[in-house]
């Protein structure tokens, strides 16, 4: 048997593996949206917007709650 080169030894062991576990599944990304991840994406969007992102003079960034009365991470 021939060397092998490092990238065909990888390859032959994932084939190896692939024989005992089988291909990798994969699912079509044009799906709809479940209602639920609807309702996840919704509510990830609306706390995302409770922020706004200030940029330090060195480069640095942090997160700090658009409403400028609330005290929770200060």
């Amino acid at each position: 048997m021939p060397k092998l080169n490092p990238a065909q030894k990888l390859m032959r062991f994932t084939g190896h593996l692939r024989y005992i576990f089988g291909p990798a599944s994969s699912s079509p990304l044009d799906h709809e949206m479940t209602p639920e991840n609807k309702e996840l994406l919704l509510r990830q969007q609306a706390a995302s917007e409770a922020f706004v992102t200030v940029t330090r003079p060195d480069g640095s960034t942090y997160l700090i709650p658009r409403d400028t009365n609330d005290q929770s991470l200060r």
